[in-house]
């Protein structure tokens, strides 16, 4: 079901009486900045504004196409793009994905910011971030600065939802790796683990990568615009987050590649470990075997119903075990 939700601030103020159907006229107003946040959107009415807007048309399609990728398209009379925010949710078993998506597709206008939102896929909750959004904008007195704050409003919560993202990551890949070099084996869940890990990052290096683009083509806009040049710095920070994002993004993967090779290579070792001990004891009892075998035979040889038969056979026995038991121990395959 659509829901629609928006501010309106007249010449750097607050104001109360956002409508769906009076954005086109605060547009039209040079005083007044609108933010009109759209979830779920309904297809046509979503048409019928773009048309009343002069939004792209192909723009208003992919906001509403059911699998888009992070990207900035720059038109003539807006910008559009569409950024994913992350949460971390707790799995329901090893196996299940932790993280969850929220795509956010945005058009700015000269005086103003339409968000556009689809229920998320894997569940979670349907007004993430938008609430800190709305916040950083007022911490910032984005009145002064228009539409310029409420963009970086937007892209710094995504951006820092995308840090939270990975921060929680990197903590639980450390506890991977505190698993795989314990004293004892490691858990049977670590390589399912190690698995859903890997999805994880694999689906944040989507969203996270393509924000380069996204912030570059913002900043790139702006300078040409000339507007609000206050706001540079911020800009330059937040594409310092992103490119930041991006690097710890790529060095999780590549560790936490490492940890599964890690494992098997684990694996590997401990298996030879068992088979040179079983190897060694298999030596050891194959000397007592084989003697007390040839003088189990039924032909006469030496010393043959004596006790000292028995006395040599058994010496023969203790000497070549405690011999190979050394060997071994020092060659450590016991």
């Amino acid at each position: 079901m659509t829901e629609v939700h928006g501010r309106i601030w007249q010449k750097g103020q607050p104001v109360d009486g956002f409508t769906f159907s009076g954005i086109s006229d605060c547009l039209d107003d040079e005083d007044t900045l609108v933010w009109a946040d759209i979830y779920d959107p309904d297809h046509d009415a979503l048409v019928a504004l773009a048309d009343e807007l002069g939004l792209n048309v192909w723009a208003v399609e992919d906001a509403t196409a059911p699998k888009e990728r992070t990207k900035a398209t720059v038109y003539r009379s807006h910008t559009f793009f569409t950024v994913y925010a992350v949460e971390m949710v707790t799995p329901d078993d090893d196996t299940t994905a932790t993280l969850t998506k929220h795509r956010i597709s945005a058009f700015v206008l000269p005086r103003g910011l339409i968000t556009v939102r689809l229920p998320p896929v894997e569940g979670g909750d349907p007004n993430f971030g938008i609430k800190d959004v709305s916040q950083r904008f007022d911490e910032l007195g984005g009145q002064e600065y228009g539409v310029g704050a409420l963009v970086h409003g937007l892209l710094d919560v995504v951006v820092d939802g995308h840090f939270e993202a990975v921060q929680v990551l990197d903590d639980d890949i450390e506890s991977l790796e505190d698993d795989l070099f314990a004293e004892s084996s490691p858990p049977k869940s670590l390589q399912r683990r190690t698995f859903r890990y890997r999805k994880d990052l694999v689906e944040l290096r989507r969203v996270v990568l393509p924000m380069r683009e996204v912030v570059s083509a913002i900043k790139s806009r702006r300078m040409d615009s000339k507007t609000a040049p206050e706001l540079d710095p911020l800009y330059d920070d937040l594409y310092d987050h992103v490119l930041r994002a991006s690097e710890w993004t790529e060095s999780l993967r590549d560790m936490v590649t490492t940890v599964f090779e890690t494992n098997l290579s684990l694996q590997d070792a401990r298996l030879n470990t068992v088979m040179k001990k079983l190897t060694g004891w298999a030596a050891i009892i194959a000397v007592p075997t084989a003697v007390t075998g040839f003088y189990g035979q039924n032909v006469s040889y030496p010393l043959m119903n004596t006790f000292s038969g028995f006395v040599v056979s058994s010496a023969i026995i203790v000497v070549i075990v405690a011999w190979l038991y050394v060997m071994f121990r020092k060659r450590d395959w016991l």
